[in-house]
């Protein structure tokens, strides 16, 4: 035992392994061979190179996204004419990347702090029992008062009167001419590894064009300019659909860019995603449909705070950068065709296995491929002849 471990000690500090090259004439090892490299060499030439572009540096962008509305809707309620400019349909109004167009609404004015019984559906009762005082439900309007309305068989609450009823959604939308809004939309990059700063005002869009150009996905694919009506219709959506009752689109802002060529060609790509509120489900039960919110005005009346509730419909526009800038560079260039070299290993490694342990003759090509020598040997020209004679005896 002791013998066996002081002799693999010596093994390993005073034994040196080199390789050994042997030419082997076989068919099928060469073929294998062959194929392999080939194999390796069209993933680095196809997918390396071509199709990864790994000659290449990438980059991602720096954004800046701000948006301006233009448009005006008209709604008559009871007689009541209201013109909805801006300032009235667009939440929040700082021109975010980020905001939402309203379509329809539930609105119940007139509102002042005060008792009033709830609305039907919400919390009946039958006695005082049933409505304990000073207590909330998660989908009440206000604190109950203990009094049960014998009128309505609800519960009294100490809330904003009246309660708003909102179980039906007006339609069709009392914003339909939504439809012919426009929107404009101003986006500036920068990848800041090659220093090249762009505007989606690329060339030839100026103020002449955009005056009286309108985005289309094959006459006009560079207008920065956008009906909300073709925004929903490219997006998937019917527009009557998601603005009775609400929904998001994404709108995608693609930089694409190869820096190799002129930076000219470094142009803004707009795709359209319908988010959420798909007409095309067909589970009408399902939970949260559309996109809404409420939002309040208040007012004095007669020494009274009072506010109008709206209850707001809307389609919900989020715009989404995405960037990806390549040039040429050469230590990619060289890690990849380094990178290449190393996998042609493959090949030797696989053709090694079939001489070594799969051919009827791998004992022989063992006997071929390794050599032991001692450092005693003195004539090299005796070894040689021991080796012509063992091919012969083969």
């Amino acid at each position: 035992m002791k013998n066996h471990i002081t002799n693999a000690i010596s093994d390993f500090f005073f034994e040196y392994e080199t390789p050994r090259q042997v030419l082997v004439r076989n068919r099928r090892v060469g073929v294998v061979c062959r194929i392999i490299q080939l194999g390796v060499l069209a993933y680095i030439i196809g997918w390396v190179f071509i199709y990864e572009k790994g000659y290449q540096s990438t980059d991602t962008a720096i954004s800046s996204v701000f948006t301006k509305m233009k448009g005006v809707g008209y709604t008559s309620v009871n007689g009541n004419e209201r013109v909805w400019d801006v300032a009235d349909y667009v939440f929040p109004p700082q021109g975010d990347s980020s905001f939402v167009v309203m379509t329809n609404y539930i609105i119940t004015e007139g509102q002042n702090m005060g008792k009033c019984p709830e609305l039907k559906g919400k919390h009946n009762c039958s006695s005082d029992a049933d409505c304990e005082g000073g207590s909330y439900k998660r989908t009440g309007h206000g604190e109950m008062t203990g009094i049960c309305v014998n009128a309505t068989k609800t519960c009294e609450v100490l809330a904003w009167c009246p309660i708003e009823d909102d179980h039906v959604i007006p339609y069709p939308p009392m914003l339909m001419s939504a439809e012919n809004y426009t929107l404009f939309i101003k986006n500036s990059i920068t990848f800041p590894l090659f220093g090249v700063t762009r505007s989606n005002l690329v060339e030839g869009v100026d103020a002449s064009y955009i005056s009286k150009c309108l985005y289309h996905p094959e006459n006009a694919p560079l207008c920065p300019i956008f009906k909300l009506g073709d925004i929903v219709k490219l997006s998937g959506f019917n527009f009557e659909t998601i603005a009775q009752v609400g929904g998001a689109i994404g709108i995608e802002i693609d930089w694409t860019c190869n820096l190799d060529v002129n930076v000219k060609h470094c142009k803004p790509q707009y795709n359209f995603h319908g988010l959420y509120g798909n007409p095309d489900e067909t589970d009408k039960a399902r939970a949260s449909v559309g996109y809404n919110f409420r939002y309040a005005k208040h007012y004095l009346e007669n020494k009274t705070e009072k506010r109008t509730l709206l209850k707001v419909f809307g389609i919900r526009l989020d715009i989404i950068v995405q960037s990806l800038a390549r040039k040429f560079d050469i230590i990619p260039t060289l890690t990849a065709i380094g990178s290449g070299v190393g996998i042609f290993g493959v090949a030797t490694v696989v053709c090694d296995l079939m001489l070594l342990y799969l051919l009827p003759k791998r004992e022989f090509y063992k006997n071929m491929k390794f050599k032991h020598t001692d450092s005693h040997i003195q004539n090299p020209d005796s070894e040689a002849g021991s080796i012509e004679t063992d091919l012969s005896q083969k």
